[in-house]
């Protein structure tokens, strides 16, 4: 609940700081007084639109703080821990409101954006006021509010995941027809590639391999006769080295007689002869080398002609055609597969839409009967607020092709003032007052299911009187057995029965009394109470019998007065 707000600088509030209690507070005063602006600060420091023509003439800046104890696992807590703020103790709201238009907004003193004082300050403040655009009258929140009222929460959440269950599942498929369809508009090109490829049944490295035996071949043609030629010389017909061979035995036979003179030359022509035997050896093994089969040539070169003649087809390296003839296979099998799962998600949808539809049908179920049960309770808390003729009609609108996460129901609050007339949305058919007294009527119904920790009503008591400003101030306080309520009100039935009571006036500062107009809010107790209730009932000139008429409502409100 709200525990102190604290204004300062804002038009023509200097300084104020009040403290509030639980139960139902009121705020009362002449027309004028001030109660509007002591009501645009608290919403300022709730996220509410910020305006240079706020901060107090003659200043640079004003502020609002407003302090408020919560519960632990209050959902403003939450949400201010989700921005990593500290949020043990009391949660402050702050907002610096500067002369020039800039606003600065601050939770437990910590920098925030006004989105996110606006999100705290929604979760624990409700204003209700005639004209007032917040939660019971804006239409967008009123399918939220039914659903918290039947207690439908976890269906709707069902609902919700099924709902993305759905999304994803039509999301998954229409990629897959896009992928589908891109393959197929290549599939032709893929299994002539893969065939073409399959055929020539590439490897890596076959290039270089291939040209480097071509080469081979091709030298060897060159050198053949040469190499035959020399080899003749060496060790064919015309080779040296039988004659060499003759030479070296007649010397052999005289080199007893002149070994001195013989041996050399044996020497030299033994080491002659060997070297011509290595030397046609030699040939030898390079004229075997040299021979080759024009056939296989003819093969090798039609071979390294057809790769290369692949791989320029192909736009990649000889050495890739491999790779490139895996991948392609892969891809061909890949579109097989994603046939298949085409098949797979298009049955995985219709079980998602399948589910969807169960669950959403479900809750509007749930939601038509939750709406019987609304419009049975706010009926009966039409008739003492005047509006005796008048009925809620909680309005249901089911589009089952309208899939969205919160289902498939459109759900509006309508009203119709009176019999015979057409009924229609809330905030269009009711008048001012009356907006406010359904208004009250609903919030009263759905307290019991939830609800800001405040709720503050302004002036909802506008324009009646007697039994009626009677039975709002009867709702008002059975509100605020539950919650903590605040009033601004005109109405001396509805300010008997608060707990606590506060007037708004204006007064001269300082002391040229015409240089400066404060608004003062002053807490009543006894006979302060009385005197400020019999003014509300009697006017300017307060009577004996409205001070009388005053005691008599304190009293029977279970006051002291």
């Amino acid at each position: 609940m709200l525990a102190q707000l604290s204004i300062r600088d804002i038009v023509l509030i200097d300084r104020l700081d009040l403290a509030f209690g639980a139960g139902l507070s009121v705020l009362t005063g002449e027309t004028g007084a001030g109660k509007s602006i002591l009501l645009d600060g608290f919403a300022l420091a709730l996220g509410g639109r910020g305006d240079g023509g706020l901060v107090r003439h003659g200043e640079a800046q004003g502020q609002v703080s407003a302090v408020f104890d919560l519960p632990l696992d209050h959902p403003a807590r939450k949400l201010a821990q989700a921005q990593e703020i500290d949020t043990d103790g009391d949660l402050i709201l702050r907002r610096v409101q500067y002369a020039d238009g800039r606003t600065r907004a601050f939770v437990n003193d910590q920098p925030v954006s006004v989105q996110i004082l606006r999100m705290i300050g929604a979760a624990v403040v409700e204003i209700h006021g005639q004209h007032d655009d917040r939660a019971l009258t804006d239409a967008a929140q009123h399918r939220t509010i039914l659903d918290g009222f039947g207690g439908l929460e976890a269906l709707a959440e069902t609902t919700a995941s099924a709902s993305e269950s759905l999304k994803r599942a039509r999301q998954a498929l229409q990629a897959q027809r896009i992928r589908v369809e891109a393959a197929r508009k290549e599939a032709d090109f893929l299994r002539h590639a893969v065939t073409e490829l399959g055929k020539l049944a590439p490897k890596p490295g076959e290039e270089e391999a291939l040209a480097s035996e071509r080469q081979v071949m091709m030298q060897a043609e060159k050198v053949s006769r040469d190499l035959i030629d020399s080899y003749e010389a060496v060790g064919g017909q015309a080779s040296p080295i039988p004659a060499l061979s003759a030479v070296l035995r007649r010397l052999e036979r005289r080199g007893a007689q002149a070994p001195a003179l013989v041996d050399p030359s044996l020497a030299a022509l033994n080491t002659a002869i060997v070297a011509l035997e290595e030397a046609g050896e030699t040939l030898a093994a390079a004229m075997r080398a040299a021979e080759y089969d024009p056939r296989v040539q003819e093969r090798v070169e039609e071979r390294l002609f057809a790769l290369r003649a692949a791989g320029r087809k192909f736009d990649v390296p000889v050495d890739a055609l491999a790779d490139l003839a895996a991948r392609m296979s892969a891809d061909l099998a890949d579109l097989d597969e994603s046939e298949g799962s085409l098949s797979r998600l298009e049955a995985g949808l219709a079980a998602a839409e399948a589910h969807y539809l169960k669950q959403a049908q479900a809750l509007s179920t749930a939601r038509h009967k939750a709406a019987a049960r609304l419009d049975t309770a706010v009926k009966a808390e039409l008739p003492p607020l005047k509006l005796e003729r008048a009925r809620f009609i909680t309005q249901i609108d089911s589009d089952e092709t309208a899939r969205g996460t919160e289902g498939f129901d459109r759900v509006e609050f309508w009203v119709e003032t009176n019999p015979g007339t057409r009924p229609g949305p809330m905030m269009k058919v009711a008048s001012g007052g009356e907006l406010s007294r359904f208004t009250l009527a609903l919030k009263v119904v759905l307290a019991e299911r939830g609800s800001a920790p405040t709720l503050v009503f302004d002036e909802i008591d506008t324009g009646v009187g007697g039994a009626v400003a009677d039975a709002i101030g009867e709702r008002l306080s059975r509100l605020a057995g539950r919650v903590q309520v605040i009033s601004v009100t005109h109405a001396p039935q509805v300010a008997a029965k608060a707990g606590q009571h506060f007037l708004i006036a204006k007064s001269a500062s300082g002391a040229d009394a015409a240089a400066r107009t404060v608004t003062r809010v002053t807490p009543l107790k006894d006979q302060t109470r009385r005197e400020e209730i019999a003014r509300m009932l009697a006017g300017a000139s307060i009577t004996e019998e409205a001070r009388a008429a005053a005691g008599r409502l304190l009293s029977a409100a279970g006051v002291r007065g």
